[in-house]
């Protein structure tokens, strides 16, 4: 199992001071997250796309190719890119000019996006999202696989065999599909062949195993190998030294996140028992120490019938540097051994003065 963190670059005020960072800050603190991730073994960093006030992850790219000079072994990968509304071709040039930089560490996340902001923006209609992300999907797919395509479709000019450069360090730049609880964008990945990351921000696994199935049996049919037919998980997650510990750190920026969206979309507030519940043993939140979500990750790749990457999604966290750090160091140095050698013993390392 290969283990992750997703960041989105959320600009939520800080839990102690109430000060909201800068963009500028925000980024630099980003960008050492990343280069601490790479330095205490974790195998990949994500970073979102958003298009708001409240994100400073518009170019996820652009912040992985900085992460690129500061880094030597993790891979790096947008978590996710908006394909419906990107042009695929400069999408991949991006990708593999970050391939490049990065000597072939590159990866990417596409999805459809949770928020709405990027279709009036780059002149799309929402209500094409579905027939976008189809259409831009395949002609991501050929740019991966030829330097000269010919290609048409509805949304986009044709190719007329143009060469699209440069071309990546790797063969092909692993492409994975995001998804949420849609069955037919399972099916779609399972027939394509192309690796699952599901974004899992609430209730319990146990509801995705159906979906899960569907992938892999949409795949098989399609004649596709099961060694292609990854599932990674995208989950809510944070570590500390204690359970106590990890919870009173990231329940303020979660509390404010989801308030903070709640009131877009007409949700109830958020409460402290919601929040707890989901950490508990019924839900999907990783939270805690390491040895609890250890044990909770084992539990969740059995009821999903194996996952090959967990990424953790940690920037809703308003509890400063130190404690984020710390974080980081648990996964990579505690957790992620675990996971990949289950007869690993726990030992929790001491605080380092590294700080993101």
């Amino acid at each position: 199992m290969q283990i992750g963190i997703n960041s989105f670059a959320a600009l939520n005020p800080d839990s102690e001071t109430g000060r909201v960072p800068t963009s500028c800050e925000k980024l630099g603190d980003l960008i050492e997250e990343i280069a601490l991730a790479d330095q205490v073994g974790i195998d990949v960093f994500g970073v979102g796309e958003h298009h708001r006030p409240d994100f400073a992850d518009a170019s996820p790219a652009v912040i992985l190719a900085a992460a690129a000079t500061r880094t030597h072994r993790i891979r790096l990968t947008s978590a996710v890119s908006v394909l419906s509304t990107a042009d695929p071709v400069r999408l991949f040039q991006d990708f593999a000019t970050l391939d490049l930089l990065s000597k072939g560490r590159a990866e990417l996340v596409v999805g459809r996006g949770s928020f709405g902001e990027a279709y009036p923006l780059f002149g799309y209609q929402p209500q094409d999202y579905d027939g976008l992300f189809a259409e831009k999907l395949d002609l991501l797919l050929a740019l991966r696989g030829t330097t000269h395509v010919n290609w048409s479709g509805r949304f986009r000019a044709p190719l007329t065999g143009q060469g699209v450069y440069p071309r990546p360090v790797q063969d092909e730049i692993p492409v994975w599909v995001g998804v949420g609880g849609t069955p037919a964008s399972f099916a779609r990945a399972g027939m394509l062949g192309v690796p699952l990351m599901i974004a899992i921000i609430g209730g319990s696994f146990e509801r995705f195993r159906p979906l899960i199935d569907l992938y892999r049996r949409a795949g098989m049919a399609a004649g596709h190998p099961p060694d292609r037919l990854k599932v990674g998980i995208h989950v809510t997650g944070f570590l500390a030294d204690s359970v106590a510990e990890a919870r009173d750190a990231f329940f303020p920026g979660w509390a404010y996140a989801f308030s903070h969206v709640g009131k877009e979309r007409g949700w109830g507030p958020v409460t402290r028992d919601q929040f707890d519940a989901s950490c508990g043993s019924g839900g999907s939140f990783l939270i805690g120490d390491p040895r609890t979500v250890i044990e909770k990750v084992r539990k969740a790749s059995a009821t999903l019938g194996g996952i090959s990457r967990l990424s953790f999604q940690m920037s809703a966290a308003t509890c400063g540097p130190v404690k984020m750090a710390r974080s980081i160091e648990l996964i990579g140095r505690v957790v992620a051994p675990a996971l990949r050698q289950p007869s690993t013993i726990i030992q929790l390392p001491a605080a380092t003065s590294v700080s993101a």
